[in-house]
Protein backbone atom coordinates (compact mmCIF):
# COMPACT_ATOMS: atom_id res chain seq x y z
CA UNK A 1 0.00 0.00 0.00
CA UNK A 2 1.92 2.94 -1.36
CA UNK A 3 1.27 5.80 -3.07
CA UNK A 4 0.00 5.33 -6.82
CA UNK A 5 1.02 8.77 -7.67
CA UNK A 6 4.63 9.78 -7.11
CA UNK A 7 4.63 13.14 -4.82
CA UNK A 8 7.59 14.98 -3.26
CA UNK A 9 7.73 13.13 0.69
CA UNK A 10 7.29 17.16 1.99
CA UNK A 11 4.01 17.60 0.73
CA UNK A 12 2.45 14.89 -0.13
CA UNK A 13 3.07 11.62 1.14
CA UNK A 14 2.23 7.89 1.45
CA UNK A 15 -1.72 8.01 0.19
CA UNK A 16 -3.44 6.66 -2.38
CA UNK A 17 -2.51 3.27 -0.86
CA UNK A 18 -1.83 0.13 -3.52
CA UNK A 19 -4.15 -2.66 -2.49
CA UNK A 20 -3.95 -5.24 -5.54
CA UNK A 21 -7.40 -5.88 -6.46
CA UNK A 22 -7.10 -9.70 -6.18
CA UNK A 23 -5.77 -9.41 -2.54
CA UNK A 24 -8.89 -10.68 -1.26
CA UNK A 25 -10.58 -12.23 -4.41
CA UNK A 26 -8.04 -14.39 -5.92
CA UNK A 27 -6.30 -16.18 -2.65
CA UNK A 28 -8.35 -19.43 -2.73
CA UNK A 29 -8.13 -19.43 -6.29
CA UNK A 30 -4.78 -18.68 -7.31
CA UNK A 31 -2.70 -20.42 -5.68
CA UNK A 32 0.89 -23.74 -5.95
CA UNK A 33 4.00 -24.20 -7.17
CA UNK A 34 7.20 -24.02 -5.13
CA UNK A 35 10.00 -22.35 -5.35
CA UNK A 36 13.27 -20.89 -4.01
CA UNK A 37 12.84 -17.07 -2.91
CA UNK A 38 16.61 -16.91 -2.77
CA UNK A 39 16.76 -14.64 0.58
CA UNK A 40 18.93 -13.90 3.45
CA UNK A 41 18.71 -16.45 6.72
CA UNK A 42 16.92 -14.23 9.37
CA UNK A 43 15.82 -14.90 12.87
CA UNK A 44 12.91 -13.61 14.14
CA UNK A 45 12.46 -12.22 17.53
CA UNK A 46 9.84 -13.87 19.78
CA UNK A 47 9.74 -11.99 22.97
CA UNK A 48 10.14 -8.34 24.23
CA UNK A 49 7.68 -5.55 25.11
CA UNK A 50 8.47 -4.37 21.98
CA UNK A 51 7.42 -7.67 20.32
CA UNK A 52 4.41 -8.05 18.56
CA UNK A 53 3.29 -11.04 17.09
CA UNK A 54 2.25 -11.41 13.24
CA UNK A 55 0.70 -13.68 11.19
CA UNK A 56 0.61 -14.45 7.19
CA UNK A 57 -2.26 -16.31 6.98
CA UNK A 58 -5.78 -15.60 4.74
CA UNK A 59 -7.19 -13.16 6.60
CA UNK A 60 -10.43 -12.27 8.80
CA UNK A 61 -12.56 -13.17 5.31
CA UNK A 62 -10.66 -16.03 5.06
CA UNK A 63 -9.28 -15.67 1.68
CA UNK A 64 -6.90 -13.34 1.61
CA UNK A 65 -3.12 -13.84 0.40
CA UNK A 66 0.20 -12.80 1.58
CA UNK A 67 -1.34 -10.57 4.19
CA UNK A 68 0.51 -10.11 7.11
CA UNK A 69 -2.11 -9.79 10.21
CA UNK A 70 -2.16 -8.49 13.84
CA UNK A 71 -4.25 -7.04 16.24
CA UNK A 72 -4.44 -4.13 18.32
CA UNK A 73 -6.10 -2.46 21.61
CA UNK A 74 -7.57 0.64 21.34
CA UNK A 75 -9.54 2.61 24.01
CA UNK A 76 -11.48 5.48 24.31
CA UNK A 77 -9.14 8.07 25.11
CA UNK A 78 -8.12 8.79 28.79
CA UNK A 79 -10.34 5.57 29.81
CA UNK A 80 -10.15 1.95 30.83
CA UNK A 81 -12.88 1.24 27.85
CA UNK A 82 -11.12 -0.60 25.43
CA UNK A 83 -11.71 -2.96 23.02
CA UNK A 84 -9.03 -5.92 21.17
CA UNK A 85 -9.03 -5.63 16.99
CA UNK A 86 -7.73 -8.64 15.29
CA UNK A 87 -7.62 -9.21 11.72
CA UNK A 88 -4.76 -5.83 11.49
CA UNK A 89 -3.20 -5.92 8.02
CA UNK A 90 0.42 -4.49 8.94
CA UNK A 91 1.53 -2.23 6.46
CA UNK A 92 4.94 -0.34 6.02
CA UNK A 93 4.28 1.09 2.62
CA UNK A 94 1.58 3.73 4.72
CA UNK A 95 1.06 5.43 7.76
CA UNK A 96 -1.73 5.73 10.02
CA UNK A 97 -4.16 3.37 11.96
CA UNK A 98 -7.68 2.58 10.09
CA UNK A 99 -10.21 0.52 11.36
CA UNK A 100 -13.27 -0.75 9.71
CA UNK A 101 -16.50 0.75 11.85
CA UNK A 102 -17.94 -2.43 11.69
CA UNK A 103 -15.00 -4.51 13.76
CA UNK A 104 -15.79 -1.67 16.43
CA UNK A 105 -17.85 -1.67 19.71
CA UNK A 106 -16.51 0.58 21.54
CA UNK A 107 -17.05 4.51 20.94
CA UNK A 108 -14.51 6.73 20.46
CA UNK A 109 -13.69 10.77 20.40
CA UNK A 110 -15.06 12.39 17.09
CA UNK A 111 -12.28 15.20 15.90
CA UNK A 112 -13.74 18.77 15.09
CA UNK A 113 -12.86 21.24 12.44
CA UNK A 114 -12.18 24.81 14.06
CA UNK A 115 -16.26 25.52 13.23
CA UNK A 116 -17.21 22.48 14.90
CA UNK A 117 -17.66 20.10 12.54
CA UNK A 118 -16.88 16.30 11.86
CA UNK A 119 -14.04 15.78 10.50
CA UNK A 120 -14.08 12.75 7.97
CA UNK A 121 -11.06 11.33 5.44
CA UNK A 122 -11.13 9.96 2.12
CA UNK A 123 -8.17 7.91 1.03
CA UNK A 124 -7.89 7.07 -2.74
CA UNK A 125 -6.57 3.30 -3.08
CA UNK A 126 -5.65 2.22 -6.36
CA UNK A 127 -8.95 -0.38 -6.21
CA UNK A 128 -10.69 2.10 -4.90
CA UNK A 129 -10.75 4.81 -1.33
CA UNK A 130 -11.91 4.11 2.13
CA UNK A 131 -14.25 6.98 3.49
CA UNK A 132 -15.06 7.83 7.55
CA UNK A 133 -14.81 9.90 10.30
CA UNK A 134 -11.04 10.57 11.97
CA UNK A 135 -11.82 9.71 15.36
CA UNK A 136 -9.29 9.88 18.57
CA UNK A 137 -8.51 6.46 20.00
CA UNK A 138 -5.55 5.46 22.81
CA UNK A 139 -3.71 2.71 21.33
CA UNK A 140 -1.63 -0.18 22.54
CA UNK A 141 0.68 -2.98 20.50
CA UNK A 142 2.40 -5.04 22.59
CA UNK A 143 4.22 -3.16 25.61
CA UNK A 144 4.10 -0.10 23.51
CA UNK A 145 1.56 2.53 24.01
CA UNK A 146 -0.35 6.07 22.12
CA UNK A 147 -2.75 8.28 23.45
CA UNK A 148 -5.18 10.22 21.44
CA UNK A 149 -3.68 9.08 18.36
CA UNK A 150 -5.62 10.49 15.43
CA UNK A 151 -7.59 7.85 13.73
CA UNK A 152 -9.66 6.59 10.44
CA UNK A 153 -13.05 4.59 11.00
CA UNK A 154 -13.60 3.62 7.74
CA UNK A 155 -17.55 3.65 7.32
CA UNK A 156 -19.89 4.91 4.39
CA UNK A 157 -22.68 5.31 6.64
CA UNK A 158 -21.93 7.69 9.18
CA UNK A 159 -21.65 10.93 6.78
CA UNK A 160 -22.29 10.62 2.63
CA UNK A 161 -19.92 10.00 0.70
CA UNK A 162 -19.08 12.90 -1.62
CA UNK A 163 -18.95 12.51 -5.23
CA UNK A 164 -15.33 13.69 -4.87
CA UNK A 165 -14.46 11.54 -3.13
CA UNK A 166 -16.89 8.11 -4.69
CA UNK A 167 -14.93 9.19 -8.04
CA UNK A 168 -11.66 7.54 -6.54
CA UNK A 169 -12.87 3.92 -7.54
CA UNK A 170 -14.78 1.54 -5.73
CA UNK A 171 -15.58 1.50 -1.87
CA UNK A 172 -13.17 -0.21 0.31
CA UNK A 173 -15.46 0.95 3.49
CA UNK A 174 -16.19 -3.34 4.17
CA UNK A 175 -15.07 -6.47 5.40
CA UNK A 176 -15.87 -8.04 2.48
CA UNK A 177 -14.05 -5.10 0.20
CA UNK A 178 -11.07 -4.56 2.57
CA UNK A 179 -10.04 -8.08 3.45
CA UNK A 180 -9.21 -7.09 6.52
CA UNK A 181 -11.29 -5.33 10.43
CA UNK A 182 -8.26 -2.54 9.43
CA UNK A 183 -4.52 -1.39 8.52
CA UNK A 184 -1.80 -0.73 10.79
CA UNK A 185 0.29 1.87 8.70
CA UNK A 186 3.68 1.54 10.14
CA UNK A 187 5.95 3.80 6.67
CA UNK A 188 8.35 6.11 6.97
CA UNK A 189 6.32 8.83 7.71
CA UNK A 190 4.53 9.97 10.74
CA UNK A 191 1.25 11.39 9.31
CA UNK A 192 -0.54 10.06 6.65
CA UNK A 193 -0.35 12.99 4.23
CA UNK A 194 1.68 16.07 5.21
CA UNK A 195 2.28 19.47 4.47
CA UNK A 196 0.08 19.28 1.61
CA UNK A 197 -3.08 18.37 3.66
CA UNK A 198 -1.99 21.12 5.95
CA UNK A 199 -2.67 23.94 3.07
CA UNK A 200 -5.33 25.44 1.18
CA UNK A 201 -5.87 26.11 -2.42
CA UNK A 202 -5.32 23.87 -5.26
CA UNK A 203 -2.34 22.36 -3.84
CA UNK A 204 -4.40 20.81 -1.31
CA UNK A 205 -5.29 16.65 -2.62
CA UNK A 206 -8.72 16.29 -0.73
CA UNK A 207 -7.96 13.97 1.63
CA UNK A 208 -9.59 15.62 4.75
CA UNK A 209 -12.94 17.08 4.48
CA UNK A 210 -15.84 18.97 7.33
CA UNK A 211 -19.01 17.55 7.67
CA UNK A 212 -21.89 19.43 8.11
CA UNK A 213 -25.40 18.97 7.73
CA UNK A 214 -25.35 20.71 4.85
CA UNK A 215 -22.07 18.30 2.87
CA UNK A 216 -18.85 17.53 2.89
CA UNK A 217 -16.37 19.99 1.97
CA UNK A 218 -12.48 19.77 2.01
CA UNK A 219 -10.75 21.39 4.14
CA UNK A 220 -7.14 21.98 5.23
CA UNK A 221 -5.74 19.43 8.17
CA UNK A 222 -2.91 20.79 10.41
CA UNK A 223 -0.20 18.01 11.00
CA UNK A 224 -0.95 17.10 14.55
CA UNK A 225 -4.69 16.32 13.51
CA UNK A 226 -4.14 14.27 10.28
CA UNK A 227 -4.01 10.47 10.66
CA UNK A 228 -1.10 9.47 12.53
CA UNK A 229 1.40 6.39 12.50
CA UNK A 230 0.94 5.43 16.15
CA UNK A 231 4.92 4.48 16.11
CA UNK A 232 6.25 7.65 15.80
CA UNK A 233 3.48 8.58 19.10
CA UNK A 234 5.14 5.76 21.27
CA UNK A 235 7.32 7.21 24.46
CA UNK A 236 9.74 4.90 23.47
CA UNK A 237 11.06 2.56 20.43
CA UNK A 238 9.17 5.41 18.23
CA UNK A 239 11.90 5.57 15.65
CA UNK A 240 10.71 2.85 13.14
CA UNK A 241 10.05 -0.85 12.82
CA UNK A 242 11.20 -4.13 11.79
CA UNK A 243 9.58 -6.81 10.18
CA UNK A 244 10.20 -10.47 10.98
CA UNK A 245 9.34 -13.21 9.22
CA UNK A 246 11.08 -16.88 7.97
CA UNK A 247 11.97 -17.81 4.84
CA UNK A 248 9.10 -19.24 2.33
CA UNK A 249 10.16 -22.03 0.34
CA UNK A 250 6.70 -23.61 -0.60
CA UNK A 251 3.27 -22.73 -0.52
CA UNK A 252 2.06 -23.24 2.95
CA UNK A 253 -1.02 -21.96 4.95
CA UNK A 254 0.50 -19.25 7.19
CA UNK A 255 3.25 -18.37 9.14
CA UNK A 256 4.22 -16.71 12.37
CA UNK A 257 6.61 -13.44 12.14
CA UNK A 258 7.05 -10.42 14.40
CA UNK A 259 7.06 -6.96 14.20
CA UNK A 260 9.30 -5.00 16.44
CA UNK A 261 9.27 -1.26 17.45
CA UNK A 262 12.50 0.77 17.42
CA UNK A 263 15.45 0.46 15.63
CA UNK A 264 18.53 0.46 18.25
CA UNK A 265 16.92 1.03 21.22
CA UNK A 266 16.99 -2.13 22.89
CA UNK A 267 18.84 -5.42 22.51
CA UNK A 268 16.35 -7.28 20.06
CA UNK A 269 16.33 -4.24 17.66
CA UNK A 270 19.89 -3.54 16.23
CA UNK A 271 20.96 -2.73 13.01
CA UNK A 272 23.40 -6.07 12.84
CA UNK A 273 25.48 -5.19 10.00
CA UNK A 274 21.74 -3.99 7.81
CA UNK A 275 22.62 -2.27 5.03
CA UNK A 276 21.05 1.15 5.15
CA UNK A 277 18.61 2.47 1.76
CA UNK A 278 18.04 5.87 2.46
CA UNK A 279 14.81 7.41 0.11
CA UNK A 280 15.02 9.84 -1.89
CA UNK A 281 12.39 13.32 -2.58
CA UNK A 282 9.40 10.94 -3.42
CA UNK A 283 9.83 9.20 -0.47
CA UNK A 284 11.38 5.81 -2.87
CA UNK A 285 14.64 4.15 -3.69
CA UNK A 286 16.14 2.93 -6.93
CA UNK A 287 15.59 -0.65 -8.74
CA UNK A 288 18.06 -1.67 -11.63
CA UNK A 289 16.91 -4.79 -13.34
CA UNK A 290 17.97 -5.42 -17.19
CA UNK A 291 20.28 -2.22 -17.21
CA UNK A 292 17.52 -0.35 -17.07
CA UNK A 293 16.89 2.09 -13.26
CA UNK A 294 13.53 2.83 -11.70
CA UNK A 295 13.65 5.35 -9.00
CA UNK A 296 10.15 4.65 -8.36
CA UNK A 297 10.87 2.19 -5.97
CA UNK A 298 8.96 1.05 -2.77
CA UNK A 299 8.91 -1.71 0.15
CA UNK A 300 5.21 -2.46 0.88
CA UNK A 301 4.43 -5.11 2.94
CA UNK A 302 0.53 -4.05 2.55
CA UNK A 303 1.10 -5.44 -1.09
CA UNK A 304 0.56 -9.34 -1.87
CA UNK A 305 3.00 -9.67 -4.49
CA UNK A 306 6.52 -7.91 -6.33
CA UNK A 307 4.51 -5.77 -8.71
CA UNK A 308 6.88 -4.80 -11.24
CA UNK A 309 7.16 -2.72 -14.57
CA UNK A 310 4.68 -4.31 -17.53
CA UNK A 311 4.43 -7.47 -19.41
CA UNK A 312 5.93 -5.21 -22.48
CA UNK A 313 8.76 -4.56 -20.24
CA UNK A 314 9.34 -7.46 -18.76
CA UNK A 315 8.54 -10.29 -21.54
CA UNK A 316 6.42 -12.02 -18.52
CA UNK A 317 2.97 -12.62 -19.97
CA UNK A 318 0.12 -11.82 -17.30
CA UNK A 319 -2.27 -14.06 -16.81
CA UNK A 320 -5.59 -14.46 -19.34
CA UNK A 321 -8.18 -14.37 -16.33
CA UNK A 322 -6.50 -11.91 -14.03
CA UNK A 323 -3.94 -9.92 -15.41
CA UNK A 324 -3.32 -8.37 -12.46
CA UNK A 325 -0.93 -11.43 -11.65
CA UNK A 326 1.86 -12.52 -14.19
CA UNK A 327 1.54 -16.34 -15.76
CA UNK A 328 4.70 -16.91 -17.18
CA UNK A 329 5.13 -20.65 -18.65
CA UNK A 330 7.96 -21.58 -16.59
CA UNK A 331 9.28 -19.33 -13.13
CA UNK A 332 11.17 -17.31 -14.01
CA UNK A 333 14.21 -16.88 -11.76
CA UNK A 334 15.69 -12.52 -11.58
CA UNK A 335 18.27 -10.44 -10.18
CA UNK A 336 17.73 -6.77 -9.21
CA UNK A 337 19.38 -4.47 -7.77
CA UNK A 338 18.41 -2.06 -5.27
CA UNK A 339 20.03 1.50 -4.72
CA UNK A 340 19.39 4.05 -1.68
CA UNK A 341 19.54 8.08 -2.48
CA UNK A 342 23.06 7.60 0.01
CA UNK A 343 24.64 5.56 -2.84
CA UNK A 344 24.33 1.76 -1.28
CA UNK A 345 23.20 -0.80 -3.30
CA UNK A 346 22.25 -4.64 -2.71
CA UNK A 347 21.25 -7.49 -5.41
CA UNK A 348 18.32 -9.32 -5.16
CA UNK A 349 17.10 -12.36 -6.08
CA UNK A 350 13.10 -13.39 -7.03
CA UNK A 351 11.51 -15.34 -8.51
CA UNK A 352 8.53 -15.14 -10.87
CA UNK A 353 5.87 -18.44 -10.87
CA UNK A 354 3.03 -18.82 -13.09
CA UNK A 355 -0.22 -17.26 -10.34
CA UNK A 356 -2.35 -19.89 -12.40
CA UNK A 357 -0.74 -22.76 -11.49
CA UNK A 358 -0.01 -21.43 -7.96
CA UNK A 359 -3.29 -21.04 -6.82
CA UNK A 360 -4.86 -24.38 -8.55
CA UNK A 361 -2.13 -26.49 -7.18
CA UNK A 362 -2.20 -24.78 -3.75
CA UNK A 363 -5.92 -24.47 -2.56
CA UNK A 364 -5.55 -24.51 1.34
CA UNK A 365 -2.23 -22.45 0.86
CA UNK A 366 -1.98 -18.70 1.36
CA UNK A 367 1.91 -17.84 1.94
CA UNK A 368 3.90 -17.49 -1.76
CA UNK A 369 7.36 -16.36 -2.03
CA UNK A 370 7.14 -15.44 -5.71
CA UNK A 371 3.72 -14.12 -6.75
CA UNK A 372 3.89 -11.76 -8.96
CA UNK A 373 2.13 -8.89 -11.70
CA UNK A 374 2.51 -6.24 -13.16
CA UNK A 375 2.62 -2.73 -11.75
CA UNK A 376 1.24 0.41 -13.18
CA UNK A 377 3.71 2.86 -11.51
CA UNK A 378 6.16 1.02 -13.95
CA UNK A 379 8.89 0.55 -11.37
CA UNK A 380 9.18 -1.65 -8.23
CA UNK A 381 6.77 -2.26 -5.73
CA UNK A 382 8.52 -4.96 -3.55
CA UNK A 383 5.88 -6.52 -1.79
CA UNK A 384 4.83 -9.36 0.80
CA UNK A 385 7.21 -11.89 -0.69
CA UNK A 386 10.00 -9.26 -0.99
CA UNK A 387 10.17 -9.55 3.43
CA UNK A 388 10.07 -13.48 3.40
CA UNK A 389 13.69 -14.53 5.04
CA UNK A 390 14.41 -11.11 5.63
CA UNK A 391 14.20 -8.65 8.96
CA UNK A 392 13.41 -5.49 7.03
CA UNK A 393 14.09 -2.04 8.99
CA UNK A 394 11.25 0.77 8.36
CA UNK A 395 12.88 4.32 9.82
CA UNK A 396 10.44 6.84 10.38
CA UNK A 397 11.26 10.51 9.17
CA UNK A 398 12.91 13.34 11.26
CA UNK A 399 13.87 9.56 13.91
CA UNK A 400 17.49 9.50 14.92
CA UNK A 401 18.57 6.03 14.55
CA UNK A 402 22.18 3.84 14.44
CA UNK A 403 21.99 3.94 10.97
CA UNK A 404 21.15 7.81 10.61
CA UNK A 405 18.50 9.85 10.69
CA UNK A 406 15.11 8.69 8.95
CA UNK A 407 13.35 7.92 6.95
CA UNK A 408 15.24 4.90 5.12
CA UNK A 409 14.51 1.15 4.43
CA UNK A 410 17.37 -1.81 5.86
CA UNK A 411 17.79 -5.08 5.36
Amino acid sequence: MKPSIPYNRFTLRNIFPMIAACAALWSGLCCGGSSSPHVNSNSVSTSGSNVQPITVNSGPTGNYTNGAFTSITVCAPGTSTCQTIDGILVDTGSSGLRILSSALTISLSQQKSSDGNPVVECLPFVSGYTWGPVQSADVQISGEKASSVPTQVISATDFPVPTSCSDQGASENTLDALGANGILGVGNFAQDCGGACATTGASNPGLYYECPSSGCIVIAQSLAQQVQNPVALFATDNNGVILELPAVTAPVASINGSLVFGIGTQSNNGLNGATVYALNDLGNFTTSFNNQSYDQSFLDSGSNGLYFLTASTTGIPVCTDATFFYCPSSTQNLTATTQGSNGTSGQIKFSVANADSLFNNNLTAFVFADLAGPNSLAGFDWGLPFFYGRNVFTAIEGKTTPGGTGPYWAY
